[in-house]
C-alpha cells in the first residue's frame, strides 16, 4: 500500500474513533459533572483506608493464590478497565519472581459501561492524576519490598503522573497524603513498564527533578491510533533532561492495544501476538538489568 493510502486511512481511522467518542458525549446529552454524578464520581477526599475498602472488592492477584502482602508489581490498566493484557502481563511479571497486583479502578465507580468508560478514554473523567491515587492506595499495602509499576495507555499515564507527583512532593486529587503520599512511596518502586502511555496535554508529568525515580522502560507503537508516539518521545526526551532514566522503543508496524485480545464493540485495534512477543522480550531484558 502506498504512504498517502496509509496515511489517509490513518486519519479516517482517528477520525472515526474521535468522532466515536464525540458521538458518546452528545448522544448523552449530560456534561462531565453530571457523568461523574451518575458514576458515584462526585468530588470527595478519601483516605487511604477509604480507597483501599473501596477498590479492594475488585483488584486481583496474579498468581491468585498469592497473598496481597506478596505483591512485588503493581498494574494499571487502560481506559477500557482490565482486559486479558493486564493478566498477560502479570504473568510475565510472576514468572520473574514478582507476583502482580492488578487494580481495576473501572468497576468501583461504576465505569464499566461503553458510554462512561469512554468518558475516561476522552479525559473527561477521572484524569491520570487523579487516578493515581488508587495506585497509592495499592503500594500502601505491599510493604517495603522492591516493586514494579506498569501501566498500558491510560493506566501509563496515571503512573507517569503518581512520578510526577512523587518528585514534587505533591498528593494525587481527591486523596489524602501522610505518610503514604507518593514521595514517601517512591523508594520502594524498583522499576517502571509504560506501554504505549498517554502523553498529550493534560499529562503533567513534565515537572519537578526526576534524578531520584526509578528508571523507566517505555513502549510506544508506531501506527497508534490513539496516542501521540511522537508526543511520547518528546516527553521522554525532555523527562531525561530533568534527570529520568528512560529506555524508550518504538515497536514498527504495531498500533495501540497490540497487546490486547479483548476488544470492545465497534473497535478498530488489533491485537498483534508478535508485537507482544517483542514488546515482552524487551520488559524481560529491562528488568534483568534492574
Amino acid at each position: 500500500m502506498s504512504a498517502p493510502r496509509l496515511d489517509r486511512r490513518r486519519r479516517w481511522r482517528r477520525g472515526l474513533l474521535l468522532g466515536a467518542a464525540l458521538i458518546v458525549l452528545l448522544l448523552a446529552g449530560i456534561g462531565a459533572n453530571t457523568v461523574r454524578n451518575r458514576a458515584g464520581l462526585t468530588p470527595v477526599h478519601d483516605s487511604i483506608a477509604e480507597r483501599v475498602a473501596e477498590l479492594a472488592p475488585f483488584w486481583r492477584m496474579v498468581p491468585p493464590q498469592a497473598a496481597l502482602s506478596q505483591a512485588r508489581a503493581v498494574l494499571m490498566s487502560g481506559c477500557d478497565g482490565p482486559r486479558d493484557n493486564m493478566d498477560f502481563w502479570a504473568g510475565l511479571l510472576a514468572e520473574t519472581g514478582r507476583p502482580g497486583l492488578i487494580i481495576d479502578s473501572h468497576s468501583p465507580r461504576h465505569l464499566d459501561g461503553w458510554e462512561l468508560w469512554r468518558l475516561v478514554c476522552a479525559g473527561q473523567v477521572l484524569p491520570g492524576a487523579e487516578r493515581a491515587g488508587d495506585l497509592v492506595a495499592g503500594l500502601s499495602l505491599t510493604g517495603r519490598a522492591p516493586v514494579v509499576l506498569l501501566g498500558a495507555s491510560h493506566g501509563g499515564w496515571t503512573v507517569l503522573e503518581f512520578l510526577a507527583q512523587a518528585v514534587t512532593g505533591t498528593t494525587p486529587p481527591g486523596i489524602e497524603g501522610g505518610p503514604t503520599r507518593p514521595d514517601n512511596l517512591l523508594p520502594q518502586v524498583q522499576a517502571v513498564v509504560l506501554l504505549y502511555p498517554y502523553c498529550g496535554l493534560l499529562n503533567g508529568a513534565d515537572q519537578g527533578d526526576w534524578h531520584n525515580a526509578p528508571p523507566i522502560l517505555m513502549i510506544g507503537a508506531a501506527e497508534d491510533e490513539i496516542v501521540s508516539t511522537p508526543a511520547c518521545a518528546a516527553l521522554a526526551e525532555r523527562l531525561r533532561q530533568r534527570g529520568a532514566r528512560i529506555d524508550w522503543h518504538v515497536l514498527p508496524g504495531a498500533g495501540h492495544g497490540f497487546d490486547q485480545r479483548e476488544r470492545a464493540a465497534f473497535s478498530t485495534l488489533t491485537f498483534d501476538p508478535a508485537q507482544r512477543a517483542h514488546a515482552a522480550d524487551l520488559v524481560r531484558a529491562f528488568l534483568a538489568a534492574n
